[in-house]
């Protein structure tokens, strides 16, 4: 063990200003804050869900002041980010693109990432998009073979083949379903497309975690990755012994972490805004990690069984003063204007609780805003039986 050591709440000071969590003018305004913040995120998950906003747009929205819903298209039609696989679908900064590569070769070579290649299908979508331009899935005429939920046609699993191994892109979206166009025609010219070795990958992986969460356990940076944990390991190691990299221990477990990271500790950083987390923001989305540092155990229960949910479909965890404090079970009825609060749930102290229900329901409203909606209602609340007579005066 080093001798370093940060209490946890040291740690989570740090991850969530590491995160942009502690403010949202951090990066100043605009779309160039944007692509700034997926820069230093790494990467943003995206998500087919929409219960309340889109996953990546309700990701960059906490963290940015001035964030509207065209940047993300915006900056991938100028090329300067790009869709493809980091632990999950993710939008990725267009500067890292080389670092994909491993893993379209893989597939390219037949790594099976979903469904084996269906290489008459794959030649027969090129042909079309070669000839005709970019193309949907909607634009081919087949139906899946069965009536299985997760059932796709020929054509669909050949353009999502294709853009796994990097043949296709996608440059834009549609009313968030994908346009595939060839690489050659997607793929900016200044793109650096040499292949990085796997302890290059490695080191790459480390620097971009430890640059967007400020500690980092091995295991996490390798979260997802396939074949790349044993590298990853190494990777952290050699940067130790480098000194690229320190050794801190929190808890009794052993963080890297950037060299002058004891000194941003004893800097007076401001304690994160109120926040409303999308399940699959970057702060959180490391389960064990969220429940290591704050002592949280969360888990979206939109895959759990109806009748064994504990807080309900599409649940958001709570961010407040540095603490994930409890979560709030949310549905914005656009065609009405309404954000219905199904469920919230307190389990944690939250200290005075007018200045509580201050923040909060003064983010509420904005997250209500963000999701066009103009009004709120709340439908059940555990843990916190002032919650009602709280939204009573702004329902």
């Amino acid at each position: 063990m080093t001798d370093l050591q940060l209490t946890r709440q040291q740690a989570r000071k740090l991850a969530l200003h590491s995160q942009l969590l502690s403010s949202r003018r951090q990066l100043g305004t605009g779309k160039d804050s944007t692509l700034r913040a997926i820069e230093k995120l790494g990467y943003v998950q995206l998500d087919t869900l929409s219960v309340v906003a889109r996953a990546h747009h309700h990701t960059l929205w906490n963290r940015l002041q001035s964030y509207r819903l065209d940047h993300v298209d915006k900056l991938q039609r100028e090329g300067k980010i790009f869709e493809h696989w980091a632990h999950a679908l993710a939008i990725l900064p267009m500067q890292d693109y080389r670092f994909s590569l491993p893993m379209m070769n893989r597939i390219a070579s037949g790594e099976v990432h979903w469904y084996p290649k269906n290489k008459k299908q794959t030649d027969h979508v090129l042909r079309r998009i070669r000839s005709e331009g970019p193309l949907m899935a909607k634009d081919f005429d087949d139906k899946p073979g069965s009536k299985t939920m997760w059932a796709r046609a020929p054509s669909k699993l050949a353009l999502e083949q294709l853009f796994m191994e990097g043949e296709l892109m996608i440059p834009f979206r549609r009313n968030f379903h994908k346009v595939y166009e060839l690489r050659e025609r997607v793929l900016p010219d200044w793109v650096d497309t040499s292949v990085p070795s796997e302890a290059e990958l490695s080191r790459h992986l480390v620097k971009r975690y430890v640059a967007a969460n400020a500690l980092a356990q091995a295991k996490e940076i390798s979260y997802l990755r396939k074949g790349l944990g044993n590298a990853v390991r190494q990777a952290t190691l050699e940067m130790v012994e480098e000194g690229k990299l320190a050794e801190i221990e929190i808890s009794g477990s052993t963080y890297y972490c950037q060299p002058d990271l004891l000194e941003q500790a004893s800097e007076k950083l401001p304690r994160s805004g109120f926040r409303i987390l999308s399940p699959f923001d970057n702060a959180v989305i490391q389960r064990q990690r969220t429940q290591q540092l704050f002592d949280f155990d969360y888990q979206i229960e939109c895959y759990v069984k109806k009748e064994e949910r504990k807080y309900g479909y599409f649940c958001l965890p709570l961010l407040y003063r540095n603490k994930l404090v409890g979560r709030i079970d949310a549905k914005a009825d656009r065609k009405s204007g309404v954000l219905r609060v199904l469920h919230l749930h307190l389990e944690k102290p939250v200290g005075n609780k007018d200045a509580f229900y201050r923040s909060f329901l003064a983010e509420l409203r904005r997250f209500a805003n963000f999701n066009a909606c103009d009004s709120l209602e709340l439908e059940k609340a555990s843990g916190c039986s002032e919650a009602r007579h709280q939204f009573a005066d702004i329902c």
